[in-house]
């Protein structure tokens, strides 16, 4: 549902007491009503913003399917709490945010989109090129672009590869450092750390402190995070967000997808 009282952008980096936490939902993963289901039962859990995106080859029909039906979704949901005083309307006001893996993967039913710039990629495309591809498209459609700053630690996994990063290893927290700093220099407000989709382990801690250490800027982790223990480790050291997706994918339905994201959440608050 597309915010009227401020923008997705004041929303992502206003402050918080506590680190929140994003549910990403893969469309290549599962029909646009499965994803809906699993959208709506992250919110009741309370993840506070849902990307949508992930796979590298997912076409936009699919994606565009995908974010109609999570915004119709939480339309139908918001319009019924506004009838029922015991409910929270406000719930389902949360932004669907496109994480897309290139100018493919665009819908205008999102209400905004990361507009990244995969900073330590060996390669134009990544850096400014499907950037390009994809403006004027956003641009038409109204979708409000977050200025972000895009960084893949070792492991790296799919991502890794295929936007022939230069993969940063737990130890070059110096590195991380300039990069944050050269983020908040081209004007980025958010600087997401990534390790990958389904990756054997997480962003190093170090490399979180490190780029917590710049001001003015907000901070993503994702990749490898499914268990509260990580998630609270990633919030210990300076995520304002904590991004999880695989744990959305592997769960082996609903039920078991609420208790694993609900623990996640209940971390994070506790």
């Amino acid at each position: 549902m597309r915010r009227t009282d401020s923008t997705t952008l004041e929303y992502v980096t206003s402050s918080s007491q506590n680190t929140r936490h994003i549910t990403l939902i893969d469309p290549a993963k599962q029909d646009p009503n499965t994803a809906a289901n699993r959208a709506m039962v992250a919110v009741e859990c309370g993840s506070s913003m849902i990307f949508v995106g992930g796979s590298t080859d997912t076409p936009d029909e699919i994606v565009h399917a995908t974010c109609k039906a999570i915004q119709e979704a939480f339309e139908l949901r918001a319009f019924a709490s506004s009838q029922d005083p015991s409910s929270e309307e406000e719930q389902w006001h949360i932004p669907v945010v496109l994480f897309p893996g290139g100018a493919h993967a665009l819908s205008p039913a999102a209400d905004a989109i990361t507009f990244m710039m995969l900073m330590n990629s060996s390669i134009r495309r990544f850096l400014v090129g499907e950037q390009i591809r994809g403006a004027p498209y956003l641009e038409k459609f109204g979708v409000e672009a977050l200025p972000t700053g895009y960084l893949v630690c070792a492991p790296g996994g799919r991502v890794g590869e295929v936007g022939q990063a230069e993969l940063i290893q737990p130890d070059q927290t110096e590195q991380v450092y300039s990069y944050a700093l050269t983020a908040r220099m081209f004007g980025f407000k958010i600087l997401y750390l990534e390790a990958g989709s389904g990756a054997e382990s997480q962003v190093h801690p170090g490399l979180i402190e490190a780029a917590r250490s710049v001001d003015n800027l907000t901070l993503l982790v994702g990749g490898g995070i499914r268990t509260p223990e990580q998630a609270v480790l990633a919030s210990q050291a300076g995520a304002d967000w904590v991004v999880t997706g695989t744990l959305t994918e592997d769960a082996a339905d609903l039920e078991e997808l609420r208790t694993r994201i609900s623990s996640i959440v209940n971390a994070l608050e506790g």
